[in-house]
């Protein structure tokens, strides 16, 4: 396992790029006997292992890399210049091909287990492109579970939440419209640098005066972009940010005020606002049911002392978020963290930490096992 997945460390692909992981991966899948199909949101893989009469579940592992440069000096550092897998990907890929290698030898189970290879987790979205063609219809499943390597916890250990995992990401782009004039005369014309210096103002107490101080969300102003001249008050001003919240209701709510306060207050300085919502990945809401089962697998694989139950959710986002939204589920992290913690997820000099490539493999097959009982 640790072999595949320093190959696939040295040979990272990009999001609906990983033409040859997913061959690597596919193959090796095949070798084992379980019946494979690819080309699902064009990289895609998805293999089948059955063994009687049973329910049905399925086990995800995102493969593609982030698209920059590795900085780290490793003997399997990355060969593709502008790739690497700083997220960990690689070895979420490696532990389950290694526990379908495992059930493929060991059939204690009976039902059915699809092997859920997935492209393009970063940014772009590749469990919704699976959905879209058809995953659920084509590989009808009673629940979906996903990990993701963890830098923060103890190697090891394991964290799930009977709710929020992760926060949901949307962008957003404001257009304001004044009236360009010599800066030396602003009375001729209409600030917007001025609209905007009070709308981002204004923005800012959306998280901490209008929404209460229960609901977590992160708002923030990311980019501003207006005028030309050092003596021109100009005629657009264009404005960027992002919010992340944990609650399906608080984004909703999030959007409306933003929509609102764009409305509204640059009108005072006589400009127009418009704003541009740009949706991206929804809350990762874990299924309770789903989330007590890696509970207890992981409390009978570890003991209670290495699992985490109701941990502080992250706002970073993920998209299996998008298969909880169409079927029962749950996610759950695998700290990473020797006594030397690790290096940050979407770091330039991040290795995935092979010593847990075991507990991950151990834990897919006591799932397996125990959902699907002989």
């Amino acid at each position: 396992m640790i072999t595949w997945r320093r190959r696939f460390h040295r040979f990272p692909e990009i999001g609906f790029q990983e033409v040859e992981t997913s061959k690597c991966v596919a193959s090796l899948l095949r070798s084992f006997g379980l019946e494979v199909v690819e080309g699902i949101a064009g990289t895609g893989v998805v293999a089948t292992l059955e063994n009687g009469s049973g329910p049905t579940i399925g086990l995800r592992a995102d493969m593609d890399a982030l698209p920059f440069t590795e900085l780290g000096d490793i003997p399997h550092k990355s060969c593709n210049h502008g790739a690497m897998h700083a997220c960990g990907h690689d070895g979420h890929t490696a532990m389950l091909i290694g526990a379908a290698k495992y059930l493929s030898e060991n059939r204690n189970f009976r039902g059915k287990v699809h092997f859920v290879f997935q492209p393009a987790e970063e940014n772009l979205g590749g469990a919704s492109k699976m959905l879209e063609e058809g995953l659920l219809d084509r590989f009808p499943m009673s629940g979906i579970y996903g990990l993701h390597n963890w830098p923060g916890l103890p190697a090891g250990h394991i964290a799930v939440n009977p709710g929020a995992m992760m926060a949901s990401l949307d962008s957003f782009e404001i257009q304001l419209e004044g009236k360009s004039c010599h800066a030396a005369m602003p009375e001729m014309g209409l600030d917007p640098i001025v609209g905007a210096a009070q709308l981002i103002l204004s923005i800012q107490t959306i998280t901490s005066r209008r929404l209460a101080a229960q609901d977590s969300a992160v708002l923030s102003i990311t980019q501003i972009h207006g005028g030309e001249a050092i003596n021109v008050i100009p005629e657009y001003v264009t404005i960027k940010g992002t919010f992340r919240c944990l609650d399906p209701k608080v984004r909703q709510k999030v959007q409306q005020l933003l929509q609102e306060m764009v409305d509204t207050i640059p009108l005072v300085h006589g400009v127009k606002g418009r704003i541009e919502f740009f949706s991206g990945y929804p809350v990762t809401l874990n299924h309770l049911t789903e989330a007590m089962n890696i509970r207890d697998v992981a409390i009978d694989l570890l003991g209670e002392s290495k699992v985490h139950w109701n941990i502080k959710p992250s706002m970073a986002s993920e998209d299996f978020s998008y298969f909880l939204e169409e079927c029962s589920g749950a996610y759950f992290w695998l700290g990473v963290d020797e006594v030397e913690p690790s290096k940050p997820l979407h770091n330039a000099y991040y290795d995935f930490n092979d010593n847990v490539i075991e507990t991950g493999i151990q834990f897919w097959v006591a799932l397996v096992e125990k959902l699907l009982l002989k």
